[in-house]
């Protein structure tokens, strides 16, 4: 692969999951909860490749020397990153689908949700858990990644 073509895939995932959360900041409230999740998605990537760059690494997605098992399962075994990635992206889209002006409660909506068919109620379900564990690798990557800058700096003596 190219590093034109990781950079992007990179900007590209993220241009997209930010305008699908700007959206949804704007049709439920407390809209606050979209536009920190931007932020996270944003910043634990950014310090995911800045990172990389540092320790000389060809992808961000090198992950062997880490000790985090769930990083390492994210970034070496494709179709789980591909289930945590579609999943938090089609809830997204699910979200927007079910969006309506008459209630703005995000809560309300997933409440809704929860009393449509069955597949529509195993989708919903199903996203909910690849986005949950998308969250818990994001929250993990920043720390993995602001770690290994720590490190560098110590290593440099700043």
């Amino acid at each position: 692969a190219s590093t034109f073509g990781a950079v992007l895939d990179m900007v590209t995932d993220r241009v997209s999951t930010a305008c699908l959360l700007a959206l949804l900041s704007q049709f439920y409230r407390p809209g606050l909860v979209f536009i920190l999740l931007l932020g996270l998605d944003i910043t634990s990537h950014w310090f995911q490749m800045y990172s990389s760059f540092l320790s000389g690494k060809t992808s961000h997605k090198d992950v062997k020397h880490t000790g985090n098992g769930l990083l390492k399962l994210y970034y070496g075994y494709r179709p789980f990153m591909a289930f945590c990635c579609v999943a938090s992206e089609v809830l997204y889209i699910i979200l927007f689908l079910y969006a309506d002006a008459k209630s703005t409660s995000l809560l309300n909506t997933c409440r809704g949700i929860l009393k449509e068919s069955p597949l529509v109620v195993f989708m919903f379900i199903s996203t909910l858990i690849g986005w949950a564990l998308k969250q818990v690798i994001n929250v993990i990557q920043m720390k993995t990644a602001a770690d290994a800058c720590v490190a560098y700096d110590s290593k440099r003596g700043k």
